[in-house]
């Protein structure tokens, strides 16, 4: 057997976007694949509209810590999927690199957060069931 798809979610202050990307992935694929998230110029905390329309979900990551995008995050995924926040990657051989042109919810209050939460979620569902080579429908938290 081999080893679990690994994908990185990377925006600028890792802290809206990529952090609710990498939990609703986390939460469909239910330890099948590795996913992880990091950023270019991490913010302290995690965007609060973006852990409030999380929670609405059910998910919770108002403990998530942003992190510093590193050359070895990069090396260790299959999929390296930016947020549509102009941030660059080490490009090496053989990875997968996807960009998703996402507003930013920086300044943002949850009303505005909701349909950029909505959009990630639909792209990453899709993901999922790409990478696990299935054409089932991974049904929506919501």
């Amino acid at each position: 057997m081999g080893k679990i798809p690994e994908v990185l979610f990377v925006c600028v202050h890792n802290a809206g976007r990529s952090q609710m990307a990498a939990a609703l992935l986390q939460h469909y694929a239910l330890g099948r694949i590795a996913v992880r998230s990091a950023g270019s110029a991490p913010a302290e905390k995690v965007n609060p509209a973006a852990a409030e329309a999380l929670a609405e979900l059910g998910l919770d990551i108002t403990a998530e810590i942003p992190t510093k995008l590193s050359h070895a995050d990069v090396e260790a995924s299959d999929v390296v999927i930016t947020m549509g926040c102009g941030d660059t990657c080490p490009v090496f051989p053989g990875k997968r690199y996807l960009d998703w042109p996402l507003d930013d919810p920086a300044g943002r209050g949850v009303d505005a957060v909701r349909p950029i939460r909505d959009d990630i979620d639909r792209r990453v569902r899709a993901l999922l069931a790409e990478l696990l080579d299935r054409r089932s429908h991974v049904e929506p938290l919501a």
